[in-house]
């Protein structure tokens, strides 16, 4: 999916937006492999970096970040959770 690749790029350089469709293509396998930590991931990564002021795009990203969690084991939320720590945007 083309799409995937353009949210994948954007998503490595930091843009939140993209981070949260590169979540949600993860989170439903569309247009990769259905991935839940690379989705939680990509949540994560979205709803640390949304401006405060977009309070709607937050609310989102968090409520699609929890619906994942509630998927996940501990071991892979944890995992999720030290890829976005780790992660840092490409120039």
């Amino acid at each position: 999916m083309a799409a995937v690749k353009w949210y994948q790029t954007a998503a490595e350089q930091g843009n939140p937006y993209a981070q949260y469709n590169l979540g949600h293509s993860y989170y439903y396998g569309a247009g990769v492999a259905k991935d839940y930590v690379r989705a939680l991931k990509w949540y994560t990564l979205s709803a640390s970096s949304l401006p405060a002021s977009d309070k709607n795009a937050k609310t989102l990203v968090e409520a699609e970040r929890n619906r994942v969690v509630k998927l996940m084991s501990r071991g892979k939320i944890a995992e999720a959770q030290k890829l976005a720590r780790e992660w840092k945007p490409t120039k």
